[in-house]
């Protein structure tokens, strides 16, 4: 199921994406308390798409490919590296990301995010698919000088959580493998990251059961699952896109923040 979150005339919706992208068939409710088909369907053409999520919780994983660890120049991570990102940050495709007036180095980051269906605590790792709602495509955009600057402290905030610097879309997809899905990111078409999910040092299920072992995940909240090496510059005027297999492509236009 391709569940897509919309607007038709300012009010927003829940629907499911049918075979070729024309036409969404339109639900009442939403993925967490329960869709309920209402008969109707919107044309594609016709809708603003949304970010899948309204205002979620974000939770992200840093050094999780060994491949961004090497290009980085870091060591493996005796524990896992998390962060989070303001649900302000959130936007959805087709949106634009602000790059910020004072901003010197902004990368973008591909990475498939896990978008948690059900309340979870202590979960064991075998048990963390019963939690999943589905999967999306995000970009943990990131102001590389403010985030240096930052972790030199002990803190991770303003160099991730900017508003517009997680883009999300467009898609949740339910019943996926997370286990080895092509991850691709673009700029300006121009191919800067091709990996496999299957590449995660962490998989799906370990990270969902890590977080769940010291915090309570809640229905919406979305997990960043780190991106792989490839990670790149962009600059006002640039188009990304991160694409995944089964999933879509995410696309945002890079814009200068006007103040």
């Amino acid at each position: 199921m391709r569940i897509v979150r919309y607007a038709v005339g300012g009010v927003s919706h829940y629907g499911e994406l049918e075979a070729g992208d024309a036409r969404i068939a339109r639900f009442e409710g939403d993925p967490f308390t329960g869709l309920s088909p209402t008969g109707h369907v919107d044309e594609f053409g016709d809708v603003v798409v949304l970010p899948p999520l309204e205002r979620p919780r974000i939770f992200g994983f840093a050094y999780n490919y060994a491949s961004h660890i090497d290009e980085t120049d870091h060591e493996v991570p005796e524990v896992p590296v998390c962060f989070m990102k303001p649900s302000t940050a959130v936007i959805g495709p087709d949106e634009a990301i602000v790059y910020p007036a004072d901003g010197e180095l902004i990368h973008f980051e591909g990475e498939l995010v896990v978008v948690i269906g059900r309340e979870a605590r202590h979960l064991k790792r075998s048990e963390a698919h019963e939690y999943i709602l589905g999967y999306t495509c995000g970009n943990d955009v990131s102001d590389r000088i403010v985030q240096r600057k930052e972790s030199a402290f002990g803190t991770l905030l303003i160099g991730k959580g900017q508003d517009t610097f997680a883009p999300l879309g467009p898609v949740i997809v339910t019943g996926l493998d997370p286990s080895g899905l092509s991850l691709t990111t673009r700029v300006n078409g121009t191919v800067m990251q091709s990996a496999s999910t299957a590449d995660l040092l962490l998989a799906v299920p370990d990270l969902v059961s890590y977080l769940s072992r010291y915090l309570t995940l809640l229905p919406g909240d979305a997990i960043m699952t780190g991106t792989p090496s490839g990670v790149g510059p962009i600059r006002p005027g640039d188009e990304v896109e991160v694409e995944i297999e089964g999933i879509g492509v995410l696309r945002n236009p890079v814009v200068a923040e006007s103040i």
